[in-house]
This record gives structure tokens, C-alpha cells and sequence, in this order.
């Protein structure tokens, strides 16, 4: 149950980055299909981050430790804009036009998600 929250917040965070982000796009035509294209990607966002994140920190470490931890934003917003690449493979109508739409979109997903992720006490194990 807890993962389907996170999917949902995750989504919930995308759909802000579009509204607020200029280059993040969904266009899904209707409400349903623009919340099951976000859903579809908040899913790919999650799975990506699962997989190449924790390879991405154990290579890069020493950047990690050099740049007091900033190198994590630009990791995050790379990892946005292959999310956003594996989508458009799937024929989803969502795309991230360029690295800096991706460092503030990928930045906002994570405050967001953070956030919501305290308030509901998601973290708590």
C-alpha cells in the first residue's frame, strides 16, 4: 500500500512540475489519460531512481563528497530527462525539453515529494 502512496505523491509532484516548470510537458487530452500518463511515468521515475541511483552514488562518490552533496541535483535531473526519454519510447506524452527544465523539475519533484512524504509520515519505517 505504502508504494502505491509513493507512486501517487510522486505523480502528484510531476503534475506540479508541469504546471509550474516551462519546458516539462504532459498532454494526455483528457484528465484521465493525463493522470495515467503521469501515473505511468511517476512509476518509470521510481523504477529508474530504484536501479541507477544507488550505482550513480557508489561511482561517483568522490563528486558526492567534493560538492558537499550539490552533484545529487544534477544526478536527479539527468536521471529526470532519461525518465522522460524512456517515456517518449513508450509513446507517452511526456517530455522534458532540455537540462535546466529537468534540474528545477527534478528539484521541485523532490521537495515535493519530501514534503508529502513527512506529513504523511511515510518515512518512518
Amino acid at each position: 500500500m505504502k508504494i502505491i502512496v509513493k507512486i501517487i505523491i510522486v505523480a502528484g509532484a510531476l503534475w506540479a512540475a508541469t504546471q509550474l516548470i516551462p519546458g516539462i510537458t504532459v498532454s494526455g487530452g483528457t484528465t484521465a489519460m493525463t493522470a495515467a500518463t503521469l501515473l505511468a511515468v511517476a512509476l518509470i521515475f521510481g523504477v529508474v531512481n530504484a536501479v541507477l541511483k544507488p550505482i550513480i552514488k557508489t561511482i561517483g562518490c568522490a563528486f558526492y563528497v567534493l560538492t558537499l552533496g550539490l552533484f545529487a541535483l544534477v544526478v536527479n535531473a539527468l536521471l529526470l530527462l532519461f525518465t522522460s526519454w524512456i517515456a517518449d519510447q513508450l509513446d507517452l506524452p511526456f517530455n522534458v525539453d532540455g537540462f535546466w527544465a529537468a534540474f528545477w523539475g527534478a528539484l521541485l519533484v523532490g521537495v515535493i515529494t519530501w514534503l508529502l512524504d513527512m506529513l504523511l509520515g511515510l518515512n518512518e519505517d
